[in-house]
């Protein structure tokens, strides 16, 4: 016969004692579980208060006092011991969620939830007081003389969602408890504690060490209010003092040493590890190319890992109106604190590091993208009054496009002057000061410029300061490695003919300086070259940079105003210098303009070339043609170049007059095109301005080509002669070493001249033949008949005159002097000026027929 059970049930008040209990690890009985601390004063206490020994939840926060003040030595430390209470109450939530009696189960929550929240709030009061319950020694003390706050592991187990370094995760919900319910008070010291922990994770790491953690910990930080307001109020948020310069910021500001994470090599003091060059790219020379692309796929994602976290950082704390100020201010100051990093030569120990700029580059474009759009809706937002009248960044003292400083500080003085854009966008500009604006710190005044227009101008400085700065140190490292690897091979030879110790000594050094900077080009390839996003990114931030300079003069259209704009005048040559260099570095990228939008860059290049009442500089105005260079048809391998030249309205009207005007402006060597639509426009130009811009840049073309030559011949036997020392092995020698080593650079730096001018006169050359081929009548113009005949006869002589002999070299193709085919071309131009001749041009081919260098041509042709 079954027999029923009539065990009877517990109390709701029996219930809560044993849940609390076994959360609070407590006991207000004797108890023989040593992990269990038996409260007897407590107990006793209770008891005078005729209570029963059971814990309700008016007790809880009694009993958890009594709990952290109990000094044993088997005892948790305080945090380790709430954090585990916080853990066993997650846990009784779970055992009581499928409780049937509701009324009970509602009651028991409110007790373990009350459980929750104290020790929350108990972790919080003795973090900010580590002596409060006795000590402990892994809490973070006062003035920075401690170890690491027991908050940071249990942030770096959660942001890594495994346990990480024997540190179990948090339970769920507790740091955004104890970060989101606090006071600022109470959690502002505690915060910043971890900041300065945070920042000492990740100084002097390179991008292959453990930046990630620390930096998704940094953006879990931040996420909260008052995380946000804590780290902009840290002390090494915007470092101060007489002693601090762009480095200084770097290294000791708390996002500094984030920005200084890369696969940049930094040779200083400040080096970081691992050393990217030597775990990836040591002996290079002979790794497999999977190997290389390998280190290539796996820095480039590690780097954009980089990117994408500290882009968030900085978009969680510019979404925060308590903090946007103060990023806007960070980001300022390290500009304004490395603007000699524009130099040539820069000083490793006053800027910051090229890894940071870079980083921040690719950062800026990252916030920039929402105005980046292919329609570009946002430009009119961005305030040219922004370069004059912002108290942020320092613009005014930068070269300016056409006018002088005196002259914009004229400007601006003038009496009755209004903001540029004060009438056409008044409206707009009140909508944005009450929508977009920033607060501006201390005086809480709005700032009348939108994010978009700072963000504009502040991304513009980086790059220039950072993306664009590493393309010019990256051409300088290729120079480099070329020279010394020019340098290395003269010395093997020498070492082949007469072997010293000494020459031995240089060639090692020379190896390992090769072996260096090697690395260090893969480097660059591995954080830049390869991230053609990187690269399109900014291309489309320059194309936005074009297209608002362009409205500033009144859009796409030519002729450009007789009178340039003031605002456009005034802004900064290197927003323009700056494109153009990215245009040409990316053109010699594969696939790099691929998609891109080159349309507006191809107008604004013909709009401006020509044109010195705009852009004062003629270099600058130049450097747009070597962006058309790339650009050719024959040269470029791109499909996005193919139809510039042919389906633009402004390409086909302006582009050879425009090429000519510069030419003649800077008298610098120029190439014609191989577009039979331009070739057209060519010829009709030299007939309307025969006797004008067309005679000038006939000059012009005659006294380059003459004085290239001329040049390039005479470095030819000054190389010969350096040849001639370097050889006799004896002499040599007994020079001193330092002597040896300036002679040999000097020599390696004559054959660099030597090729740059013969490449120049060769297309000198190359020019001159297409022309008197297709448009022979300004060469025979009285005025240009005797210069065009002491130029042939300059040429021949050089050639196949006595000299000729001394001229000969080792390896000619590789200084690209290539007499045979500059012959060739001079007979051709004058068989073009020579050739069928209308009776009205009979007496100017004369002078051909009987000058010096065709009868010497003739003797030359019959003797060969």
């Amino acid at each position: 016969m079954a027999t029923t059970s009539n065990k009877p049930q517990r109390s709701l008040q029996e219930i809560e004692d044993i849940i609390l209990r076994r959360i609070l690890s407590v006991s207000l009985a004797d108890s023989s579980d040593p992990r269990i601390f038996y409260l007897e004063m407590t107990a006793a206490e209770i008891l005078s208060e005729g209570k029963d020994l059971k814990l309700t939840r008016d007790l809880i926060e009694r009993v958890l006092i009594d709990r952290l003040s109990v000094q044993s030595p088997n005892a948790e430390p305080p945090f380790n011991y709430l954090l585990g209470c916080y853990r066993r109450a997650v846990d009784e939530l779970k055992k009581i969620a499928n409780m049937k009696d509701k009324n009970v189960k509602s009651e028991l929550e409110l007790s373990i939830k009350q459980v929750k929240k104290l020790s929350v709030s108990y972790c919080r009061i003795h973090l900010g007081n580590p002596d409060l319950f006795g000590g402990d020694s892994s809490v973070v003390r006062k003035n920075g003389n401690s170890n690491v706050s027991p908050v940071l592991p249990l942030i770096f187990a959660m942001v890594d969602g495994f346990n990480s370094g024997g540190i179990q995760p948090p339970p769920p919900g507790f740091l955004e408890e104890f970060f989101r319910e606090g006071d600022f008070d109470s959690l502002d010291p505690i915060l910043k504690g971890l900041y300065e922990d945070l920042r000492g994770n990740v100084l002097k790491v390179s991008v292959l060490g453990n930046f990630q953690q620390p930096l998704r910990a940094l953006l879990f930080l931040v996420s909260f209010n008052v995380g946000a307001k804590s780290l902009v109020s840290h002390k090494w948020w915007i470092p101060t003092g007489a002693y601090v310069n762009g480095r200084v910021i770097e290294m000791t500001s708390i996002l500094g040493p984030f920005f200084h994470v890369s696969a940049w090599p930094d040779n200083t003091i400040f080096k970081s590890e691992p050393d990217v060059g030597q775990q990836c790219f040591s002996d290079a020379t002979n790794h497999r190319p999977a190997d290389l692309l390998s280190s290539f796929t796996t820095i480039k994602t590690l780097v954009n890992n980089l990117y994408d976290g500290l882009a968030e950082v900085l978009l969680a704390l510019l979404k925060n109106g308590d903090t946007r100020e103060s990023v806007l201010q960070y980001l300022a100051e390290v500009i304004n604190r490395n603007a000699t990093r524009a130099h040539i030569q820069v000083d490793p120990l006053s800027c910051a590091s090229s890894g940071m700029f870079i980083n921040l580059s690719a950062v800026m474009l990252k916030l920039s993208e929402p105005f980046l759009d292919a329609n570009l809706s946002k430009r009119n937002k961005i305030d040219p009054n922004y370069v004059f009248h912002n108290n942020r960044l320092d613009l005014r003292g930068l070269t300016a496009l056409l006018s002088s400083s005196e002259e914009i500080t004229q400007w601006l003085n003038t009496p009755g002057k209004t903001d540029i854009s004060a009438q056409s966008n008044h409206v707009e500009n009140r909508l944005l000061q009450s929508q977009e604006a920033t607060s501006s710190g201390s005086s809480g005044e709005r700032s009348k410029y939108s994010f978009i227009c700072e963000c504009f101008f502040m991304t513009a400085r980086v790059l220039n300061l950072g993306l664009l700065k590493a393309f010019s140190d990256f051409k300088h490292l290729v120079q480099e490695i070329s020279r010394c690897e020019d340098m290395l091979s003269t010395f093997k030879a020498l070492q082949e003919q007469t072997p010293s110790q000494q020459l031995q000594q240089d060639i090692d050094r020379l190896q390992k300086d090769i072996e260096l900077y090697s690395q260090e080009k893969l480097c660059y390839e591995a954080q830049i070259l390869r991230d053609g996003a990187l690269i399109q990114r900014a291309l489309s931030f320059y194309r936005l940079m074009l297209v608002w300079l362009v409205s500033l003069v009144g859009g796409f259209k030519m002729p450009l105003p007789s009178t340039c704009p003031k605002e456009f005048a005034s802004m900064p040559e290197h927003f323009v210098e700056d494109a153009m260099e990215l245009i040409i570095f990316a053109s010699r990228i594969p696939k790099a303009l691929d998609g891109v939008l080159l349309d507006d860059f191809m107008n604004f290049i013909i709009m401006f070339m020509a044109s010195p009442t705009y852009i004062r500089n003629p270099y600058l105005r130049a450097k747009m043609v070597e962006v058309l260079n790339c650009w050719m048809p024959r040269r470029s391998g791109s499909s996005a170049t193919a139809s510039l030249f042919e389906g633009h309205q402004l390409s086909l009207e302006y582009l050879v007059r425009n090429l000519l005007k510069l030419y003649v402006d800077i008298e610098l060597t120029g190439s014609h095109t191989q577009v039979p639509s331009h070739r057209d426009i060519w010829r009709k130009i030299a007939k309307e301005e025969e006797k004008g811009v067309y005679l000038n840049f006939l000059n012009f073309l005659i006294n380059d080509s003459i004085y290239l030559l001329d040049e390039s011949l005479s470095k030819i036997l000054e190389l010969k002669g350096l040849e001639a020392e370097m050889s006799n092995t004896t002499e040599w020698e007994r020079r001193p070493a330092q002597e040896r080593q300036e002679r040999t650079r000097l020599f390696h730096s004559q054959e660099n001249i030597i090729r740059i001018d013969m490449q120049l006169a060769n297309e000198d050359v190359s020019m001159l033949t297409f022309t008197s081929e297709q448009i022979t009548a300004p060469f025979l113009l009285p005025e240009m008949a005797d210069r065009v005949a002491n130029m042939l006869n300059y040429f021949l002589l050089q050639l196949v005159g006595p000299q000729r002999k001394s001229l000969t070299l080792k390896d000619p193709e590789k200084y690209e002097f290539r007499p045979k085919q500059l012959l060739k071309q001079v007979s051709l131009i004058l068989q073009f000026l020579t050739g069928e001749l209308s009776p009205a041009t009979a007496v100017t081919s004369l002078l051909f027929l009987l000058s010096p260098p065709f009868v010497l041509f003739k003797t030359v042709l019959l003797t060969c």
